[in-house]
């Protein structure tokens, strides 16, 4: 059985596989849990693509299985032990400045440009299309293989949580949506809020007065656009000279408005992944940065000083004294992706923490405490999905190792990232693809991406993967 060329069997499958993909993109699905019911708990679009992929498993003639809407299967084999493949549905929120709408799959030079092409709804038709050639094919297999369907893996992760409190746990596998050759440690993923409650104060001494701050859509995207709101009892001339002043000096996209006394701005950066903020401009610091050189009222400039003094331009925790690094997984990283402030209602900020796999979370936890109670601060919510690490020597690693170098002709070398994917829910899960080496990374980010020919070679890399694990 070791002469299949799972090439080849691709090839004949290309023009339905990319049409499929394509399909699958054009679903909006992003989580809206203002829509959310019982059949439906992350919006519509979710559920959509969720019912694409166990509708279109029960058409080719998989065991398919909805559970509760928060995840569902699709599953292929007899045996005891299970091989899980782990695949999520929905995507980060678009974004602006898109070439070709978001979801409309457009192909253009090869690539299919859509939000999820990269992260994780092209890779999921990939192992899916994988999945499919080892059944046509007829390979006996000693293990069941499972394709899980997560729908909540950009925010909370409550699909997996739900779906193992009912389902068994693999034995082995891997989630396609990372990098190749294969990452064998991934960083622990915190999602923490620090909370501000308003002091009261005399009014009649405030010249600028913060009405309201608002940046980022979610924790682990470094936020594009932010804006805020101020009311000036002195000259707005000057306020608006200095934004433009500011403006310019960093090379930004910005924009002031003044109605009487009221001054609104706008502050556009570059989104990124959370794992790494420097890939992005966070336009919530740099508004933070100009609002702080003005003489602000004390809730002000009490919640926006402790943005500039603790979390502003620094990804790596030295203001907050949390820095710590090591040689598996690199730098603790520190991304503020949420600020929202209502001058009637004080304000919160939403920070995501990337730990290396060394690192004890508990002392951060302990150091955060006191750097919030120091400026008037709570550390509202704490939650840590702790970090993950296969050892090296690992048959998971070894068989994958195999597959890759022939698959490719390239040394499978094992990396670490401070991303968390559903790799993490096993004991033993690695990520492995769809992103080759030398590519660049496109989740998260406008115009998202997924070369034809990489999603290609990834589905004959994630068949044989299959074949070989469950033999």
């Amino acid at each position: 059985m070791n002469n299949i060329n799972w090439n080849e069997e691709v090839a004949k499958r290309k023009d339905e596989l990319i049409e499929e993909t394509q399909r699958f993109l054009e679903i909006e699905s992003v989580l809206s849990e203002k829509e959310g019911k019982q059949t439906a708990p992350f919006g519509e679009g979710i559920e959509q693509s969720l019912q694409f992929l166990l509708h279109k498993g029960k058409s080719d003639g998989f065991v398919v299985k909805n559970v509760d809407h928060y995840a569902g299967h699709i599953e292929y084999g007899d045996g005891n032990e299970l091989v899980g493949v782990l695949c999520h549905v929905d995507v980060v929120p678009a974004g602006d400045g898109w070439t070709s709408p978001p979801f409309s799959a457009e192909i253009r030079d090869g690539k299919i440009y859509a939000r999820g092409a990269m992260d994780d709804k092209g890779p999921t038709m990939a192992a899916y299309y994988a999945l499919k050639i080892v059944k046509e094919l007829g390979l006996p297999l000693s293990k069941r293989v499972r394709i899980i369907i997560g729908t909540d893996e950009e925010s909370e992760w409550r699909c997996v949580d739900h779906y193992f409190k009912k389902e068994e746990m693999p034995t082995i596998g891997f989630a396609p949506d990372a990098d190749f050759p294969i990452i064998y440690a991934e960083k622990g993923i915190g999602d923490i809020e620090f909370k501000y409650e308003l002091i009261e104060t005399k009014e009649e001494n405030e010249t600028i007065k913060l009405q309201e701050f608002a940046s980022g859509q979610r924790l682990n995207m470094v936020p594009d656009y932010a804006k805020a709101i101020l009311q000036s009892k002195s000259d707005t001339n000057s306020i608006v000279e200095a934004f433009e002043k500011y403006v310019k000096k960093h090379s930004l996209i910005g924009k002031v408005e003044v109605e009487e006394r009221k001054v609104e701005f706008e502050i556009k950066g570059v989104s990124a992944h959370a794992m790494e903020p420097n890939n992005g401009v966070n336009a919530g610091h740099h508004l933070t940065s100009f609002l702080t050189m003005l003489n602000l009222d004390s809730n002000g400039e009490a919640f926006l000083g402790f943005i500039e003094n603790n979390l502003s331009h620094d990804s790596r925790g030295g203001k907050l004294n949390i820095s710590y690094t090591d040689d598996i997984t690199g730098d603790l990283t520190v991304n503020t992706g949420l600020i929202h402030y209502q001058a009637s209602q004080g304000g919160k900020i939403g920070v995501n923490i990337r730990f290396p796999v060394t690192c004890k979370v508990e002392d951060v936890e302990h150091q955060l405490t006191k750097v919030a109670l120091h400026n008037q601060f709570v550390l509202s919510k704490y939650n840590v999905s702790p970090p993950h690490h296969v050892a090296k020597d690992h048959p998971l690693i070894q068989t994958l190792q195999k597959v890759y170098e022939e698959q490719t002709g390239e040394e499978a070398k094992l990396l670490s990232i401070g991303g968390g994917t559903y790799a993490r829910s096993l004991e033993a899960g690695v990520a492995f693809g769809p992103l080759f080496p030398g590519r660049e990374d496109v989740a998260h980010q406008k115009d998202e991406y997924i070369y034809i020919e990489d999603l290609l070679k990834a589905t004959a890399i994630y068949a044989q993967a299959i074949y070989e694990l469950a033999k």
